[in-house]
């Protein structure tokens, strides 16, 4: 991989949680990253907070929209000339609500950010890493431990995370010809916009409502920053990091 000067980023969903801890994280290391997300003003606000200065780059995108990703990554190229490290990260949570009551617009909202703008990203970033000099690059895409065990009512998020990894799997085999990497990061209660209701009681397998144990955010943030570190020879396929004593392994 080229000097940490010249490492460009992708986040997708970097305005706030995830995103934003591994944009902050990538920043400090030095990598210029491209801040992407639906609405400009949060993306400045990350960009500011970095003190990178021309390093962070606010692009406002709508990943479920392929024309708008396929803009991201022009943009990106125009600007720094190419694209080193995608972290896939922009997502949605589960409608409220059992899912027998929900349209199928609910349905198919959660499925096009959360599936189909994965999927728009990965394309893009390997038509940008297959054909720039020197060749290749990296790809995490952001998963959930959700994609190992569900929670109750939430078989929108769920599903598309399961499908998350089986685009992980086969994209890091696709990706070899081209030398490219790519991994999944897997999530468990990091403290974010999305998972402050941990902290007040979500519901259990068993029907209870329970507090769950949280973690810092920024952790995450140096989670991806260790995968995005890598030389390319090296990949972590599936890096999991979680709160210790959340109600994940065994049997709640």
């Amino acid at each position: 991989m080229n000097d940490k000067t010249s490492r460009i980023a992708i986040v997708t969903g970097a305005g706030s949680g995830i995103g934003r801890a591994a944009a902050l994280a990538l920043l400090a290391d030095g990598w210029s990253v491209a801040l992407a997300g639906r609405r400009l003003e949060p993306l400045e606000a990350v960009a500011d907070e970095s003190g990178a200065g021309a390093r962070a780059f606010a692009v406002p995108t709508d990943v479920a929209r392929q024309e708008s990703v396929a803009a991201l990554f022009a943009a990106v190229v125009e600007r720094f000339g190419r694209v080193d490290l995608l972290f896939n990260n922009a997502g949605v949570g589960n409608p409220q609500g059992p899912f027998e009551d929900w349209t199928a617009e609910q349905w198919k909202g959660v499925v096009d950010i959360n599936l189909n703008g994965m999927f728009y990203c990965i394309q893009q970033a390997f038509r940008v890493m297959r054909d720039q000099s020197p060749r290749g690059g990296r790809i995490i895409n952001n998963g959930s431990i959700s994609a190992t065990t569900p929670r109750p009512n939430s078989i929108a998020y769920t599903a598309t995370k399961h499908a998350v990894a089986g685009l992980t799997k086969t994209a890091s085999l696709d990706g070899r010809k081209y030398d490219i990497a790519v991994g999944q990061i897997d999530v468990g209660n990091a403290l974010t916009e999305m998972a402050a209701r941990f902290q007040k009681g979500v519901p259990q397998a068993n029907g209870e409502i329970a507090v769950e144990p949280v973690m810092d955010v920024a952790i995450v943030g140096q989670s991806v920053l260790y995968m995005a570190n890598l030389p390319l020879e090296a990949n972590v396929l599936f890096h999991t990091v979680m709160a210790t004593k959340m109600p994940f392994v065994g049997r709640g």
